[in-house]
């Protein structure tokens, strides 16, 4: 137990913490404020704050719980909505029976009264290994909860019924004695969750965003940076990955976003509808909400609890996806917390560890070979939102970021002018997957998968060449060949890359549609060359009606995709028709 003898914002320092550990929770105050030990110097140790310090005064007790910031873990995490330290903002609301949430007000992250009905998958007598499954919950209509094993040793009881998450539900016979099983587990947020085996990330997350499926690829256990300027379609973009990505859970981090941003998130998620199912979005969801109005420590510590979070599912075998919505503003509050410690700053003040920082937690994404006696697979995906000043990816946080993630997804404040969305410049953003996926398209989807992607990319490289001469000379003054390059690559960002996300047809487009599509555009240029070199002119080839039904090819529904499939016959026949 010691003293404050400094407070600083939401850094304080205690004298008297002898026998206190690096990132052990304290309780600061009269109010028992929780903090975590940053910085220790003999008997002295700094803490940062995880709630608003205004009032504290040197000389108040300072209390340490011997114990690592944790995340509870276990059934009734999805559908709730956190702070950045897991408290549950629903549940204080309530006993605080206001709008405000006042200082020192504590509640478990999980309730401790409701009682879940648990169903065994072992026996008295089985031997388990850590990470196997004990039984499952069904936590909401759409995610199983698997209860798994902490331990490695023989089932000496397993109940079955209805138990609240700390009541006992089985016993482990180890080695050196027995054990008790709850459905409530810990665990400490700032070291990953151990794995059997970390896996290449081979298989695509399919986003049914045809920019990304097609062009830039996302892996499952993948990263990707979007970094964009404000009013460019971040949080749009996060929205549809959540809502559409091939993954079972969704962990959303609103990490020091504007106050009405997270708002509109809080208000917007639990009315999405998720597409497979049919029931909300939010039963395989957790929020975790911090603003930027709220303690800079807690924003820290959000992206941490997030993840914690993101793995407790992939180790039941479940694939998820967690957006951080941005880590500038995460990277903010350690440039504060580093200017409150007095460190060294580094570039544009940030922390000199900040590369350090970004790549610890990029690194705990992947797709996994979890613990346990059974094959079972999980990955966890992370999508970073950058927010850089003014659009500028030059910044620190932003380079650092795409040292360590695989996909950039450039976001561009002139197409979301143009009212192209969604706004990823695809000359400037990147996928390092492609290679490795290119092989499961090919297995998957057709064997011109990549070479079809191949020639759109070469042909919009080609028209932003052209560009430059078109605003001298104009379009016209170009050869007729290089006017078809600038009308296909018309039709390419027009009829593919763009996409309505309101749209109830347009808003998600399967691998086979996005597949077709971008055949059907490509034959249609082949075609035309052929004519070109049969002697047609330009302004013919131009007003062949078939260019009507390859813009309508976005409102086709999936199960009428034989549509697509005939447009070849159609272009054929009007190009046969066109060169007689």
């Amino acid at each position: 137990m010691g003293k404050l003898i400094k407070i600083s914002g939401p850094v304080v320092v205690a004298e008297g913490m002898l026998g206190s550990a690096m990132y052990d929770v304290v309780l600061v105050g009269e109010e028992k404020l929780t903090g975590e030990i940053i910085k220790i110097e003999g008997e002295r140790a700094t803490i940062q704050v995880y709630e608003d310090t205004s009032g504290l005064k040197p000389g108040e007790i300072v209390e340490s719980t011997n114990q690592p910031l944790a995340v509870e873990l276990g059934p009734g995490l999805l559908t709730s909505i956190y702070d950045g330290i897991q408290r549950p903002l629903e549940q204080i609301a309530k006993k605080s029976s206001s709008h405000f949430i006042f200082r020192g007000v504590n509640v478990p992250a999980l309730d401790r009264t409701k009682k879940w009905d648990f169903k065994p998958t072992v026996s008295i007598g089985t031997k388990v290994k850590k990470g196997d499954i004990l039984g499952t919950v069904q936590e909401t209509d759409l995610i199983e909860h698997r209860i798994l094993s902490p331990y490695s040793g023989e089932v000496a009881l397993i109940k079955k019924g209805k138990y609240t998450i700390t009541e006992t539900i089985a016993q482990i016979q180890t080695q050196e004695k027995k054990f008790d099983v709850q459905m409530l587990t810990k665990h400490n947020v700032r070291s990953p969750r151990p794995v059997l085996e970390k896996l290449e990330p081979s298989i695509p997350l399919i986003t049914g965003q045809r920019v990304v499926d097609t062009f830039f690829p996302l892996a499952k256990g993948g990263t990707c940076a979007i970094p964009g300027p404000f009013g460019s379609g971040k949080t749009v973009a996060q929205h549809q990955f959540a809502k559409w990505s091939d993954t079972q859970i969704v962990v959303y981090i609103g990490c020091g976003e504007r106050g009405n941003e997270m708002t509109d998130v809080l208000t917007e998620f639990p009315h999405l509808i998720d597409p497979k199912s049919g029931k909300p979005l939010m039963q395989r969801t957790v929020l975790i909400a911090n603003t930027s109005n709220m303690p800079v420590a807690a924003r820290e510590a959000s992206i941490y609890t997030g993840i914690t979070i993101a793995e407790y599912y992939r180790d039941m075998g479940y694939d998820v996806s967690l957006m951080a919505d941005s880590t500038s503003r995460w990277a903010e509050a350690m440039r504060e917390i580093g200017g409150r410690l007095e460190e060294m700053p580094g570039e544009e003040g940030y922390p000199a560890y900040l590369a350090r920082r970004l790549a610890e937690f990029y690194e705990r994404a992947g797709r996994v070979r979890c613990l346990g006696s059974s094959e079972r697979y999980g990955s966890v995906s992370i999508i970073g939102a950058v927010s850089p000043p003014g659009g500028d990816i030059n910044e620190p946080v932003s380079q650092n970021t795409l040292r360590v993630t695989k996909v950039f997804l450039a976001l561009e404040a002139a197409l979301a002018q143009r009212r192209h969305f969604p706004a990823f410049n695809w000359l400037r953003s990147y996928s390092l997957y492609s290679p490795i996926l290119d092989k499961w398209f090919t297995q998957n989807i057709s064997a011109d998968w990549a070479a079809n992607r191949t020639e759109a990319m070469a042909l919009l490289q080609k028209e932003a060449e052209l560009q430059e001469v078109v605003q001298l000379v104009g379009p016209d003054a170009l050869p007729e060949k290089e006017q078809l390059v600038l009308f296909v690559t018309k039709m390419i960002r027009e009829y593919f890359l763009a996409q309505n996300a309101y749209s109830e047809v347009d808003t998600y487009c399967s691998l086979k549609k996005q597949y077709l599509m971008l055949k059907n555009i490509l034959y249609f240029y082949k075609r035309a060359l052929d004519a070109l070199k049969a002697g047609v002119q330009f302004k013919k080839i131009v007003s062949l009606p078939i260019k009507d039904s390859l813009a309508r090819m976005k409102e086709v529904e999936e199960k009428n995709l034989s549509q697509l499939e005939t447009l070849i016959n159609k272009i054929d026949s009007e190009f046969d028709m066109l060169v007689k």
